[in-house]
């Protein structure tokens, strides 16, 4: 017996290397004038590093710290800040506190272009707040949709 079925695949959309590029670029220039040094890591939509860059004086634990915020944010879509409220919040989803790469703190951020996730961008070596404004603020420069 075979099995119609209407759609075997969808188009995946990710970020482009130029625009990760750029990203990683702007992010620079976003921790400098806020006056942080930062890693900073760039996914696509399924969370595989697109491209990466540590400002010479940012301490090294930082560059896992960043990559593992693009990619948490990657994997659903939200800003890694919102999942120290979603732990918290609800005891069934507890159990995604122990995931190895999960961050929940402020600094990992959706890359989204017309509605669709297509990457992460992860800042790390300001405080929280710090690296989540960096990201923000290179999403807004280069047009894309910016989490709250």
């Amino acid at each position: 017996m075979t099995m119609t079925i209407a759609q075997r695949s969808i188009p995946a959309a990710h970020i482009s290397l130029e625009a990760a590029n750029v990203l990683i670029e702007s992010a620079r220039a976003a921790a400098r004038d806020i006056g942080f040094e930062a890693a900073i890591a760039v996914t696509d939509a399924a969370g595989n590093l697109r491209a990466f860059e540590r400002t010479d004086n940012c301490p090294f634990l930082t560059v896992d710290v960043a990559i593992d915020k693009a990619w948490t944010a990657a994997s659903f879509g939200i800003a890694t800040d919102m999942w120290a409220d979603i732990i918290l919040g609800n005891p069934k989803v507890a159990q995604l506190a122990h995931r190895p790469r999960l961050v929940a703190v402020g600094g990992g951020l959706p890359i989204v272009e017309n509605g669709r996730v297509i990457g992460g961008i992860g800042i790390s070596g300001g405080t929280a707040d710090q690296d989540k404004q960096a990201g923000q603020v290179a999403l807004k420069q280069i047009g894309f949709d910016v989490a709250s």
